[in-house]
């Protein structure tokens, strides 16, 4: 399977939600058993709440903070994030042209220790 950046961002905004008023800022590229891959431009600000399972985000471009688990770290193009299962965790600051790739894996709850 293949994903492009360039071509699932020409699919943003989505469907508008009472979490997206202005239209989603993610697309899904593909799923297979439990991974799932998005691509994420939020725009202004970021509504994200903590998900269910592990993921890991790999920056495309922009730049800004990522705040997870109250701890504050800059971020730019080329970075990869992790972020543990029911952590807390937002971007903050960003430019207009972030997105990212979006990994989301392992069962509910996320992966043992």
């Amino acid at each position: 399977m293949k994903a492009s950046a360039s071509d699932l961002l020409q699919r943003l905004p989505g469907p508008a939600t009472a979490k997206w008023p202005q239209g989603q800022r993610f697309v899904e590229a593909f799923t297979h058993g439990t991974l799932l891959v998005e691509l994420y431009a939020p725009r202004g600000h970021d509504p994200q709440t903590p998900h269910d399972r592990d993921e890991v985000y790999f920056v495309i471009s922009g730049r800004g903070e990522f705040v997870v688990a109250g701890e504050r770290k800059p971020f730019a193009g080329g970075d990869a994030l992790f972020v543990a299962a029911h952590v807390e965790h937002r971007f903050e600051n960003f430019s207009d042209d972030f997105s990212a790739w979006v990994v989301f894996y392992g069962p509910q709850g996320g992966e043992k220790p």
